[in-house]
């Protein structure tokens, strides 16, 4: 098995997509409802939402290719946060966002997710912020341990809508080299 990790292009759009739905429900609280996850995927995951988001400047996403299959991908934002308790809680600025980072179940524990992380850190890195802040849900233990182990800690606390239902996050940061 080889892979590499790339940024992504145009022509990953759909297999991101298909990526995304397979991968986002593993963050989610057991008690989400399915139809809000959906809703969530239709309307923030989608190919045309990935189109989107690889046609901002602002945006990175890297992928983690494994013998022409996308196994794992980041999606990095290089704006000022638009949420106000974001804002308030970062040491660190200018930051980037690690808005997305995720690898199918199939390559979990295999190092692939160390992998990407380095990459989107040094990605990160190279648009000059000072710090990388992610969302991750308050109850998703094991991507709060894999964040921790990559150099991240709790600064505070963010609200996130899934249907219905506000889920709360926690706020984590770390900086990045200088």
């Amino acid at each position: 098995m080889t892979h590499l990790i790339r940024k992504a292009t145009p022509a990953d759009a759909g297999a991101l997509a298909g990526l995304a739905a397979v991968t986002f429900p593993l963050a989610c609280p057991p008690e989400s409802r399915p139809e809000d996850i959906a809703a969530h995927i239709a309307n923030t995951l989608s190919e045309r939402n990935f189109r989107d988001y690889l046609a901002d400047p602002d945006v990175t996403v890297l992928v983690l290719d494994v013998d022409g299959a996308l196994r794992g991908y980041s999606l990095l934002v290089d704006r000022p946060t638009q949420d106000p308790d974001v804002a308030s809680a970062l040491g660190l600025t200018p930051a980037a966002e690690l808005s997305k980072c995720y690898v199918h179940p199939d390559h979990h524990g295999v190092g692939a997710a160390a992998e990407l992380m380095r990459a989107s850190v040094a990605a990160a890195a190279a648009t000059g912020a000072r710090g990388l802040w992610l969302g991750v849900n308050s109850q998703n233990a094991r991507a709060i341990r894999f964040y921790e182990k990559s150099g991240f800690r709790q600064v505070g606390t963010k609200s996130f809508r899934l249907g219905d239902t506000v889920e709360h996050d926690f706020v984590l940061e770390r900086p990045l080299a200088d």
